[in-house]
């Protein structure tokens, strides 16, 4: 089912955040109409593959916004959702503010710190978002894997509140003017931290049922068997079942170590032969080609060329 089938989107963000976002509109039904510069979005020759992936199956149309206004207008009066990324302020002396869109289209903006008057025009990316969040308290100098400000953030966020928006106009017939931080949604998934903790650094290393341990073949075993019965059974399969008392107890770090021991004595597939389907939150570090081969989606992506669509648009348009 399309949920958003008959849906225009015209994207005209650079990078990530409104890249996922798009797609995933995309994914739901709606048609995706990605805006470019003449020399193409940054993330072509920097992120080629990331940069397929998310394109695949929208629409791209070239358009120098400083000197094509009329044409951005017309593509902005045809859609249902507007996306744009830039920084406060730059959309609006483009000619495609939410000003200058009809009151039935949703416009969102997606930014790094949202109306926050100190910081709304401050330059950043994904790590200085979750630096300024607190996100990376725990955790820093290391970085974590993915975007999380970017994506769970700006891109998730700005999906959210696009349908919320989409699902109102049913009733009224009126579009919305969101704003969305990535500083701020990022913030807000560990504000709930602030009002106390069970165990310091629960979820990256201070406790020892919740951690990475190494296996005998330099593979990596995930154990999250927060809950006593989960880790009970894993201590009693692993042989140890006197450490199951200690879970929550004092002296995490020797914990640790004796479950260290432990998962050091076998390979990873034996581990996972030995656990099986017990119900014990045990599982692999896999690799990306690993996972994959499991949890893939589809075929490559197949790559949409710069400006593929633009005379059609313009076609359409009645715009030269």
């Amino acid at each position: 089912m399309q949920q958003l089938a008959g849906i225009l989107v015209v994207d005209f963000t650079r990078y990530l955040p409104g890249a996922y976002a798009s797609r995933e509109l995309l994914r739901l039904g709606a048609r995706v109409v990605r805006v470019e510069p003449p020399e193409g979005d940054p993330m072509r020759p920097t992120a080629t593959a990331w940069d397929t992936a998310l394109r695949a199956g929208t629409e791209s149309v070239v358009c120098d916004l400083k000197s094509e206004s009329v044409f951005a207008q017309a593509l902005c009066a045809r859609a249902d959702v507007v996306l744009e990324g830039f920084r406060p302020g730059v959309a609006e002396r483009l000619g495609i503010g939410p000003g200058d869109v009809p009151e039935s289209v949703v416009y969102c903006s997606i930014t790094g710190f949202g109306d926050e008057e100190r910081h709304r025009t401050r330059a950043g990316h994904d790590v200085n978002y979750l630096g300024w969040a607190g996100v990376l308290e725990d955790t820093a100098p290391a970085l974590p894997p993915i975007q999380i400000a970017d994506l769970a953030a700006g891109a998730l966020g700005a999906v959210t509140e696009v349908l919320a928006a989409l699902f109102a106009r049913e009733r009224t017939g009126r579009g919305a003017r969101i704003v969305v931080s990535m500083t701020h949604r990022s913030h807000d998934l560990v504000a709930h931290r602030l009002g106390g903790e069970p165990v310091t650094k629960m979820l990256t290393g201070g406790l020892a049922c919740y951690r990475v341990y190494a296996t005998a073949d330099d593979r990596h075993l995930t154990v999250g068997a927060l809950e006593p019965k989960f880790f009970l059974r894993l201590c009693e399969l692993v042989g140890r079942p006197e450490l199951a008392d200690r879970q929550y107890a004092e002296g995490q770090e020797e914990l640790a170590a004796a479950l260290a021991a432990v998962f050091a004595q076998r390979p990873l597939a034996e581990w996972l032969e030995h656990f099986g389907d017990e119900d014990v939150c045990v599982g692999p570090v896999w690799t990306r080609a690993e996972a994959g081969g499991a949890f893939g989606i589809g075929p490559q992506a197949e790559l949409v060329p710069l400006g593929a669509h633009t005379e059609a648009w313009r076609s359409d348009l009645d715009v030269r």
